[in-house]
Order: C-alpha cells, then structure tokens, then sequence
C-alpha cells in the first residue's frame, strides 16, 4: 500500500504524467468515459426528478476491474481527468465505479501537462465539484429528452436513421436560412470608375469617390459617363492631404473556436480534425531525450487568459531574439466575450523555448502545422503593435473627386511572426491595407489624368458557411460550447442535413424537411435565442446559481406537450424518387434518384426485383487523358474526398485527386490540372514543373 493510482483518460496521457510523478505512482487510462446512458432507450427517468440510469460502457467491464484491483493495492486514488465539464463527470463516474468517496479529495486538475503544472496539482487535490457534474448532466439530460422524443417522431414520419437536437438544429436552421438569403438574393448593378495619375515621372491609382463633396455610388455606364462628360481636362488638383501613423493591435491567443476557424483557413483542417490533433499535443508526443512531453495547453477554453510565467518566458524570448522594440508594453488583461467562462487559459505552447522547427523531426506533418500556428499566434500575441503610415489625398476637377488611399508598413511588430487570416479570399493571409503605392502628395500639387478604367459590377450575395464562418456564427449568437462545434458539425453531415460543396456547406432536400417539421411543431428547438439562454443557464449550474433539475423541469413541461401534439398532428413525408432519365442496363426500367445515407444514389425503380444501383457521377466535360475513350468525372472516396476518375472503370483505372483540364502541358505533351492554391488556383502538370497561375 505505498502506491498512489492516478486515472486518466488516454494512454498517451498516462504515459506523459507517469515521467513526471516517480516510482511511488502508479498511472492508468480509463478510455473516457466507464458508465454512460443506455443507447438502445433514454435512460432518463422522467417521473423520478429526471435521474439519469447510468449503466456501464459495453466493453468497459475488464477496463474497470483492472482498475478496481489497482485501486484496492493503492494508497491513495487521483482522478485526473481533463479540466472541464466531461473530465470531472468522467471522474464522477469513476469514484463510483471504483467505490471512491467522491467527498475525499482524489481531483486534481492542471491545465497543461507539464512537470510543474502537474507537481503543483497534486499539492492540491479537491473534492469533485458537483456543479461542474451537474451542468454536464443536464446537458447529457437535454439532449437525450430533445433527441430520443424527437428523432422517433421523424424515424416514423420522414424515414429512418435521422435524429434531432438542441445545437444540431440550430445550426442547420443557419445554413439553411443562408440558402434562402442567397436564392431570394437580387442582384443589384454598379460601377467601379478608376484612374491613373502622374505627379511628376511617378504613376498612381485613384478610385472615383463623388460629386461636389458628396459620396456618390455609379450605378448605371450613364453616370459614369456622366461623371467623365464633367471634366475639361487632364489636371486635377490635389486636396485634403492627410499623412497618419495607425497602430495594428496584435492578435490574442487562441481559443477553441479561433483555433477551429484558423485552422480551417490557413492548413485547411477540419474542425473534428483540429481537436484530434490538439488533443494529441495537449497529451504528449515523444520529443527524443525530452522523452514524452505535453505541448499545449488545455484546447477546449473561451478564455485568452494567460500565466504570468507564459508571458514571461515569452518576453524573454521576444526580446532575445527579435529585440526589446517588439515586446509588447501593454500590461492590461485581454478582455473575453460576455460568456466566456475563463476556466481555463487560452491555447499556447507549454513552452515558447520548443521551437516547431526544432521538433519538427518529432512530429508528423500535421501536428507540426498546428503546433507551429499556435506557437506562432501566442508568440505574435505577446508582441508590440505593427505600425503603418497611411496616406489619403483628394484629387478634383469641377466637383469630381477621386480619392487615393495608400500605406506602408513602418514597423512589423507582431506582424514580424504571424499575420491573422480572413474568410475574405481577398484579406487572406495578406499584410493590411498594401491598396496602392503613393508618390509625396502636398495640397495644391497638380496631378495629371493618364487614364481611366470604368468597370461593371454586380453586388454578391452572403456566402454560404465554410466550417470556420460556421464556428464563428455560433460562437457570436452563444449556441454550443468549446466542446461542441465540432460533433455539432460532424453530425448534421453524418445525417446527410447538409453536403460540402467547394468546401461550403448547402443543406439537402432531407435537411430542409427534418427542419420544417421542427420549425412547425418544436419551435423553441431551433430558436437561436432560446438555445443560447440555456447555454448560460448550464454556465449558472456550473457555477452553483442554478438547480439543474429545476431547469430541466422548466423545458420539458412545454416540450412536452409539443411533442403530444406533433405526435398526433404530424404528417408523413415522403422523398419522392425523381427519375434520372436512364435506362437501367439490367432489366430495362427507369432508374432513379434515391436518398439514402450518403445522400442521393441512382436506384432501378423496378426494387425489388431489380437491385441495380450506381453512384451519381458528375461529368467534367474532359476526355480521359488515359485511354482517350471515357470521360473524366467526379467521384467520392470511402472517406468521401472528391477526385476524379474515368467514367470507364474498371476497362481504365485513370484516377487523379486534381481535376483535370481539356489541355495538354506544353512543355511535355502530358494532361494539366487544376489545383487549388492558398489564394485561388493555379494549372500544372502532374508530369513536370510547368504551371500557371489562375486569377
């Protein structure tokens, strides 16, 4: 009895703390989670106050009887489960499993895996906090009292396999409205007028601005035309000078959501994706001596918190190896949003001294990419403001205005290591405001009309949701948490609600169904307010303001009597087949296009004498570059990625991830691509170096 047990949830996890503690611990992985709701009922007892029926995990029996026999030989047992939500209910679970008094002090918590961070939790261990289990109960409560009375609801109405939800509505509720935003949208036109100037020998652009000193939109090739019938000559005079110096505020660290939104933008990850490979650092990843060694902090935080020892390490650091000029002098805590918890800090290296390129050798490629972004968005975070001097100056003749906008940057500042990107294509990855070069502008110069550009424009709709303006969205309107957004995402595509097209998403015909029916009967499912109120009232359970039975009681009164009316009033739904207007090969009926659990597939409409079903393939128009007999056309992977292969498969096995173009490279005769690039595409050949930029 002279071993302490620490239960964790991961291997990797274990491993990482094990070097940390000594001879005397022994160290153990539960796998997650050991007792959750049965998944074949709800598990809720309703008339019993909502008590959940926990049951142990299938599987999980020889998990917890090796714990069990460990914790009888210890002296002591430590839970130490992840620092949120999840983690301590994990560790709930396990104090009873285990027969430990959840009273005693067996919790110890750290929000980075680090030899002093977890030396200083086991100094303080602590009683687990029911508030924090109790939050995470009612939200386990809510889902399965939304999920399990409504998805049957649907199961019988609409089709099997389909399933409603709290978070998982609302955002597709979101994408959807963005569809009709975008279908309802009418395009307006407008004119873009530019001109080049002279001062001196040295050539500028300027953009037309108004009339008279009023701003004045061109929407019609007349008034362009209007506003150049106005001008008498080529001299215009320059007015209205105006020289400043503007200071860029560097970026915060990041939080969960910004780590998903900026990993989704610049290494094109997923948002599940993301949290994989964070969990994987945050765990520990053998460093060569260094042995196995956590490298972030704790990844599911809305807080940008940071430790004073992080910040001084980074201050050594900034200023050995960029200089004193570009630490930054502001001491004032960043501020979170209204309902950040600040559990915890926000993600960062456990130490700036790891240099992703130094452990690079240690890492596969994907870790190393999101290694080095956050490393580089917590080092950039603690530096000075970037400085520009920007220029503005008017130019006019007879009450026509163009006005000329330039700057340059004056000082890097944190701009030096790391530059925000931007949904905006155009933004992306770009150094701010590089609009256009200025020669020295003083009132009263004259500057000489070169030229003008008129061009005709259409104003654009809201684009649909990529994963990261997805994210973005429901972390503005308070729907979901850190933990959240990325099952939300995984599961209303699982579901086939809504497809990825060019990396956005477009809801299905499913989609648009399972909403309308919840629109109709459950209303305050799908209400963005509504959902975001009880987000904060979980935070209030969590911080001991609110009883989380009371809260529950208070929702199901209403739903329930929803759900007696739906159950009544409900209509069945029927997805029709829609005739594709092809002969099946194999009895000679018409094929079909059928919804099944992928989304649409060809089906012959003789089912079920005749079973014959193909995928639907998209053409391209480009004469397979292989056999010179197909046609090249989209298809999915078993992990559904796009690439393209020959219409004749299996007689040609061409198959290529880029989509191939109708032309061949001219330098050796072989097909071209077309690839996507960081700030659009670009066309190359498989075969050799040739390649062309594609604006």
């Amino acid at each position: 009895m002279d071993e302490y047990l620490v239960i964790v949830e991961s291997p990797a996890k274990a491993k990482t703390i094990k070097r940390y503690l000594g001879p005397k611990y022994q160290v153990k992985a539960s796998m997650g989670h050991v007792r959750d709701l049965p998944r074949s009922q709800m598990g809720v007892d309703i008339e019993d106050h909502y008590k959940p029926r926990y049951i142990t995990i299938r599987g999980k029996g020889p998990v917890i009887k090796d714990l069990k026999s460990a914790a009888r030989k210890a002296k002591k047992v430590y839970l130490a489960a992840d620092p949120d939500r999840e983690g301590e209910a994990i560790a709930w679970h396990l104090a009873h499993s285990l027969d430990i008094d959840d009273h005693s002090e067996c919790r110890v918590v750290f929000n980075e895996i680090t030899k002093p961070a977890i030396k200083e939790a086991f100094k303080k261990p602590r009683k687990i906090n029911m508030d924090l289990v109790d939050a995470q109960q009612a939200r386990r409560v809510l889902d399965r009292l939304v999920g399990y009375n409504i998805s049957p609801l649907l199961w019988k109405k609409v089709k099997k396999g389909l399933s409603a939800g709290r978070v998982q509505s609302v955002a597709l509720r979101m994408i959807i409205e963005r569809e009709n935003e975008i279908k309802a949208f009418i395009p307006e036109e407008y004119w873009s007028l530019v001109g080049k100037f002279r001062v001196g020998t040295e050539i500028f652009q300027a953009a037309f601005y108004g009339l008279d000193g009023k701003k004045t939109p061109l929407k019609t090739k007349e008034e362009v035309e209007g506003v150049l019938s106005r001008l008498s000559d080529q001299n215009f005079q320059v007015q209205n000078v105006q020289k400043k110096e503007r200071f860029r505020n560097p970026v915060l660290p990041f939080i969960t959501s910004s780590l998903q939104q900026e990993a989704g933008r610049k290494l094109n990850f997923r948002a599940r994706k993301t949290m994989m490979i964070a969990q994987q650092l945050y765990e520990g990843i053998e460093i060569g001596k260094q042995g196995t060694t956590g490298l972030i902090t704790y990844m599911r935080t809305d807080s940008t918190r940071i430790s004073d020892v992080a910040k001084a390490e980074a201050k050594a650091y900034i200023t050995d190896h960029f200089g004193e000029r570009y630490l930054g002098k502001s001491t004032a805590r960043p501020k979170n949003a209204e309902n950040a918890q600040d559990a915890h800090e926000g993600i960062r290296p456990t130490s700036v001294l790891r240099q992703p390129k130094e452990i690079k050798e240690y890492l596969s490629n994907d870790q190393y990419k999101l290694y080095k972004l956050i490393w580089e968005r917590f080092i950039a975070s603690q530096m000075a403001p970037a400085i520009l001097d920007t220029v503005r100056a008017d130019l006019v003749q007879q009450g026509v205005l163009f006005r000329a906008t330039g700057s340059k940057v004056k000082f890097q500042g944190f701009m030096k290591v790391y530059i925000e990107s931007s949904d905006d294509k155009k933004n992306a990855d770009s150094a701010p405001d590089k609009d256009n070069y200025l020669p020295e502008l003083e009132d009263g110069m004259t500057a000489v009309k070169e030229n003008t550009e008129s061009k005709q424009h259409f104003t654009q709709p809201p684009p649909r949701y990529t994963e990261a303006s997805l994210v973005k969205k429901m972390e503005e309107v308070g729907i979901g948490r850190p933990s959240t957004y990325a099952p939300t995402i995984d599961t209303i595509q699982r579901r086939n609600y809504v497809t990825m097209d060019a990396k956005r998403f477009v809801p299905t015909e499913l989609g648009e169904i399972v909403l309308n029916l919840i629109v109709e009967f459950f209303p305050e499912i799908i209400n963005i307010d509504f959902t975001a109120q009880m987000e904060t009232n979980l935070d209030e359970v969590e911080e001991g303001k609110e009883n989380w039975i009371a809260i529950i009681d208070n929702f199901y009164k209403e739903f329930s009597q929803r759900l007696s009316k739906a159950e009544k009033e409900m209509q069945s739904v029927t997805v029709k087949d829609e005739p594709a207007g092809i002969i099946c090969e194999k009895c000679g009926h018409e094929m079909v296009y059928k919804m099944g659990r992928y989304g649409k597939f060809l089906a012959c409409s003789n089912f079920p004498e005749c079973r014959n079903t193909k995928p639907i393939l998209k053409k391209t128009g480009v004469t397979c570059p292989k056999c010179g007999k197909g046609e090249v056309v989209e298809r999915r992977s078993k992990k559904h990625r796009i690439f393209y292969g020959c219409d004749r498969y299996p007689e040609c096995d061409f198959v290529s991830w880029d989509k191939p173009i109708q032309r061949q490279c001219p330098k050796c005769g072989s097909y071209l691509v077309e690839k996507k690039v960081k700030n659009g595409k670009a066309v190359q050949c498989p075969n050799c170096e040739y390649r062309e930029e594609v604006q």
